[in-house]
């Protein structure tokens, strides 16, 4: 089985999300189906049928989060420096639009581009992987090309 990198960050909110679900929402779940089969008619109860759904989504979840984390390999960027590499935080020019960018580069259970986590298997994230404060890189995006200057490398 391939191990998948992840900062402590992500590591520690998948096992919140993973808590929550097993202490607070499986029992709240399960509950609502009881009370749901006490309305008679399980054929026609929607009650019913949307707690089973729900019940069905939240067991999904708690599988999947704990493949994910027995699968997980936590590495600590505040341990790594140079060029960058996971756990880096790096801050990008635009080239063509002088617009700066900041970007921490996670693995991808932890990724979420809307608060500048970048996926590591994403694009922009193989391009600038090896690469040193200065170093300039192309990337091919859904937009189209682009070019981004690296402007500083920060690690923890």
């Amino acid at each position: 089985m391939e191990k998948i990198p992840m900062t402590p960050t992500g590591f520690q909110a998948l096992e919140r999300e993973l808590g929550v679900l097993k202490s607070k929402e499986r029992p709240a779940i399960i509950r609502a189906i009881a009370e749901a089969r006490e309305h008679g008619d399980l054929s026609e109860n929607a009650e019913y049928h949307a707690a089973r759904e729900k019940q069905g989504f939240i067991e999904g979840r708690i599988k999947e989060l704990e493949a994910l984390l027995s699968r997980a390999e936590v590495i600590d960027p505040a341990k790594l420096s140079g060029s960058v590499k996971f756990g880096a935080r790096v801050k990008l020019i635009d080239e063509d639009t002088e617009e700066e960018r900041n970007y921490q580069i996670v693995g991808e259970a932890e990724a979420d581009i809307e608060r500048g986590l970048l996926n590591i298997r994403s694009p922009l994230a193989r391009a600038l992987i090896g690469k040193d404060e200065g170093d300039s890189v192309e990337v091919t995006t859904p937009g189209g090309q682009r070019s981004y200057e690296i402007v500083e490398i920060r690690y923890g």
